[in-house]
């Protein structure tokens, strides 16, 4: 090669090195970072921004005040797996068999057929990773690197089950899981996460174990909260929350990063004090009243949304999913229905979601449905009082004005027989259109009573 020529060569070298950095820069300008964090088992009350006074949550509370705060936002089941799975799928878990809960004896999980936002998001050229509970399946082919997910860290299943083991990718790392100590591990590995994928679009999903009952709070928040231990677990969680903060904000990334909290469903209020409330709401967990499927939710994202957003319309668990293609410029999957909606006009203040209208299922039956303000639940018989529940009386059918009435009060069915037809319409076509359904996947329901003997002899709980 002459002379000039390797000159030439030469001189364009840095050239080409300043470029592909400004291509990084540019393509990752469009992406925004999706940091999305789950509690278990929150209630709506929980969180000092949706009312609390006894618990604490400053840096939830920024995120609200920096963003939008969620009233009508709704879980998709009121127990954990249905929930998982239609945050995931952004489809009614009925559509997949998913009716209750997996259990470490469970042989099944969310279908492999299914698509996954996690999927979505890897091909729209994201680093998707998971801290935590997942709870859609251990088997492997259900595990989250089969799922779409390129890093897993935590618990296949809730705390209180005998998978309580940690899992790195496909396998054990760890079968001697201190509980207090489970909020900081998660965080470490959060944080170790967006470090390592800074300079890309990256897509965490953290779901916390906590405060899922058994509660454990690690040395430097037990005896913090005025609630006791279980406030003791929200405030670390808080914690947790404003960690992830700072470091997005040492590494100059807070403004590009969506990031969305929520609960996964209602209290478990058969625990009492180290259970958590559904403040202005009635019941919890286990339930289709508006304490079980109505969660906290809040959001930011700085470089776009505006602050100090109060939204009262309806959102669900579902809506992230097509919210986040929307935003992307991704297609969802077009050959299966899609329950979820794009509320990006929304959390914009372009517009509104599509659609007003909400089924709770469980435990795969249509037990009640929202239409705007208006809210039916059908006739039940006695719910007896189990591991998970307190019991409920009988009721008839209710009619409540969840504008007027968010904790279900006041029954309306006398005074507004023309809405009761107009809903039972709705639900009948709501049923119409889901129709094939699968059958329910076996998932093996039962009562663990050595946890509750555990549980009676720790807390005092009947």
């Amino acid at each position: 090669m002459k002379l000039r020529n390797i000159i030439l060569v030469l001189m364009a070298i840095p050239v080409l090195q300043f470029c592909h950095p400004a291509e990084q820069s540019e393509n990752k300008a469009n992406k925004p970072n999706i940091v999305f964090i789950f509690a278990d088992d929150l209630g709506y009350g929980d969180l000092s921004c949706f009312g609390s006074t006894k618990i604490k949550t400053p840096n939830l509370d920024k995120i609200a005040a920096n963003g939008i705060k969620f009233t009508s936002f709704y879980s998709v089941s009121p127990v954990c797996s249905p929930s998982r799975a239609g945050l995931m799928t952004g489809r009614y878990p009925i559509r997949m068999g998913i009716h209750h809960v997996f259990f470490p004896e469970s042989w099944t999980g969310l279908p492999v057929e299914e698509i996954t936002m996690a999927e979505k998001l890897k091909e729209a050229g994201y680093i998707t990773g998971i801290v935590g509970k997942w709870h859609l399946g251990h088997h492997k082919q259900f595990l989250p690197l089969q799922r779409g997910f390129d890093e897993y860290f935590g618990i296949p299943y809730s705390n209180d089950m005998e998978a309580v083991v940690y899992l790195r990718g496909n396998e054990v790392v760890d079968d001697k899981v201190d509980q207090s100590q489970m909020v900081k591990t998660y965080t470490r590995e959060a944080l170790d996460f967006i470090e390592r994928h800074k300079d890309e679009p990256f897509f965490l999903y953290l779901p916390h174990n906590m405060p899922h009952v058994p509660v454990y709070a690690s040395e430097n928040f037990r005896g913090k909260s005025e609630y006791g231990l279980y406030g003791d677990v929200v405030e670390e969680i808080d914690w947790s929350t404003g960690e992830i903060i700072k470091k997005l904000q040492e590494l100059k990334i807070e403004d590009n990063t969506i990031i969305v909290f929520s609960s996964d469903n209602g209290p478990w209020l058969k625990m009492c004090e180290i259970g958590g409330l559904a403040g202005i709401l009635r019941e919890g967990k286990g339930t289709t009243f508006e304490g079980g499927m109505r969660v906290p939710a809040v959001m930011q994202w700085k470089s776009r949304v505006k602050e100090g957003q109060v939204i009262d319309e309806i959102a669900t668990m579902m809506d992230w999913f097509p919210t986040f293609m929307s935003i992307l410029g991704e297609e969802m999957p077009v050959d299966r229905p899609i329950d979820g909606k794009d509320i990006s006009p929304l959390i914009f203040g372009t517009g509104s979601r599509e659609g007003e209208d909400f089924a709770y299922w469980y435990p795969g039956k249509l037990m009640a449905f929202r239409s705007g303000d208006w809210k039916i639940k059908l006739p039940r018989g006695e719910i007896k009082g189990r591991y998970t529940y307190l019991g409920e009386p009988a009721h008839d059918t209710l009619l409540f004005n969840l504008k007027d009435d968010p904790g279900e009060r006041n029954n309306l069915v006398e005074e507004y027989p023309e809405k009761v037809e107009e809903l039972i319409s709705k639900i009948n076509a709501h049923k119409e259109a889901l129709d094939p359904l699968p059958p329910a996947l076996k998932q093996k329901i039962r009562a663990d009573i050595s946890f509750n003997i555990y549980l009676k002899e720790k807390y005092g709980t009947k």
